[in-house]
């Protein structure tokens, strides 16, 4: 997809082509004694459950997946990957059952995808190449679509090695456009090389409009809660719930590209900014965690790092390994994990034994290792997480007890608007006395526009009350949403 494409729905012709196309899933998999000899890191999956990902990568587009084929490796050869007895295996099943495209669950050299394509008589693609075309389908705001097309060029120019004839010749030359004598390939990688540089320019034009979206939140400071997880994991489920938004969460892998930003009430009335990112995913490409950096900045500075994880799902354990390897390679390491909170998504998917023995495992184990359990679908244990972040927010934030008159509505709206209002007793002229919490960055806001207000370390134990006569709050999107963008 180029930027021009951006904002255009998926058109029906394209959907209808890929459901035409009939795909093999092929997943070459080492085997644990190979990876252990040959010094690889074998992965905590079952074989089973990644081919069944890959199958779910390659439904994801719509294609016809109409046969798949699991092949335990002792190596990996150079020239095709598998060993040529499999490669001819394969052949026989591509012609069999008419195949027009065969999805290699790894990843692919050049070289590797040239000699497949020549034995299979049919198009080769790998779990690159894959995630880059799902990107691409999904990819709907101006930024999402240059990151894609930036990680898709960066794919591309190294496998300008086809021997199609038009990239061997020999032309003339054509001004700026080349030399004499330049080779057409020489020509496409310097084409490709100059569109890049371009996106990056654009790029940096819109990672700089988000530093200024930044800094406008935080001249009136709202914490950010960023969302991050597995693809399918549910974040964009839980996100509808929490914000009431409508975000698209569909049973799909990387149904959500572009994040989005909403306004969030927490229970005692302070503002957040909850932000939805792109799933992640296990071998995901170098490249797009490249290009989508500046997407994933809003994970990096975000207050609070709510890891969603499947709970029902067999790899639970191992999706959760690769989040938090790609949370490293962010810059967001194990050991500073004070801001990273663990959501167990999807309970309503365990029968009524298996809730049973989650919540009591959770409830053994320390507050500071604890979990929260939740089902985003059906919302149970939601409020108890919007109190946990609640919660979370609050150390390190100091409490006031603060008079407001009985005409300083202006003064009581900033006080709702800009921190936790824990408690509020009425006089008997019609002040108030509240008590009130706040971040760091407000108390001498505070103390300005309220000399009279004191600190206060007595335990609050009255419940909230909500700000008299106060409309509804219109959360502002911080981001503007699908629709508005270009």
């Amino acid at each position: 997809m180029s930027a021009a494409d951006i904002g255009k729905p998926i058109v029906e012709p394209e959907k209808a082509f890929a459901e035409a196309t009939h795909a093999l899933v092929v997943g070459p998999y080492l085997s644990d004694r190979a990876s252990a000899r040959l010094s690889v890191g074998g992965s905590l999956r079952a074989p089973e459950a990644r081919l069944d990902e890959a199958e779910g990568l390659a439904r994801a587009i719509d294609l016809d997946v109409v046969a798949r084929e699991l092949v335990m490796l002792t190596q990996i050869r150079p020239a095709t990957y598998l060993g040529k007895g499999k490669v001819e295996e394969i052949a026989e099943r591509v012609k069999e059952h008419d195949v027009h495209l065969v999805m290699m669950d790894c990843a692919l050299s050049p070289v590797q995808q040239r000699n497949l394509e020549k034995e299979f008589g049919t198009k080769v693609i790998d779990r690159t190449g894959l995630i880059l075309e799902i990107f691409g389908r999904r990819a709907r705001t101006r930024e999402g679509a240059l990151q894609v097309e930036l990680a898709h060029l960066n794919y591309q120019k190294s496998r300008l090695v086809r021997s199609w004839t038009h990239l061997e010749r020999q032309r003339g030359g054509f001004g700026f456009l080349g030399g004499p004598g330049e080779t057409q390939i020489e020509t496409d990688r310097r084409l490709i090389q100059e569109r890049m540089t371009k996106i990056e320019r654009d790029l940096e034009t819109v990672k700089k409009t988000r530093g200024l979206h930044r800094k406008s939140r935080q001249a009136v400071p709202y914490p950010v809660i960023a969302l991050v997880g597995y693809t399918n994991a549910g974040k964009s489920t839980l996100f509808n719930r929490l914000t009431r938004s409508e975000v698209l969460a569909e049973d799909m892998l990387f149904a959500t590209l572009d994040p989005t930003l909403r306004g969030l009430r927490l229970p005692h009335g302070a503002r957040v900014m909850l932000s939805d990112t792109v799933g992640f995913i296990s071998d995901l490409p170098t490249t797009l965690v490249s290009a989508f950096r500046a997407t994933l900045e809003e994970v990096i500075s975000a207050d609070i790092v709510l890891h969603v994880r499947d709970i029902a799902h067999e790899d639970t354990q191992a999706q959760s390994a690769d989040v938090e390897a790609i949370l490293a390679d962010l810059g967001i390491e194990a050991e500073n994990r004070d801001r990273i909170v663990e959501v167990w998504n999807k309970l309503d998917l365990l029968d009524e034994a298996g809730r049973e023995a989650l919540i009591d495992a959770v409830a053994h184990r320390s507050p500071e290792e604890r979990p929260f359990v939740v089902s985003a679908l059906t919302g149970q244990g939601t409020d108890q997480l919007l109190a946990g972040i609640q919660e979370k927010l609050a150390r390190g934030r100091s409490r006031f007890r603060v008079p407001v008159g009985a005409t300083d509505g202006q003064g009581l709206h900033w006080l709702y608007e800009n921190g936790e209002v824990l408690s509020r007793e009425a006089e008997a002229d019609g002040s108030l006395d509240l008590i009130v919490r706040l971040a760091p960055e407000k108390i001498e806001r505070l103390l300005q526009r309220f000399p009279d207000a004191s600190r206060d370390d007595e335990p609050v134990v009255s419940a909230l009350l909500p700000p008299p006569e106060s409309p509804p709050v219109e959360e502002p999107d911080d981001e503007p949403s699908d629709d508005d963008q270009d």
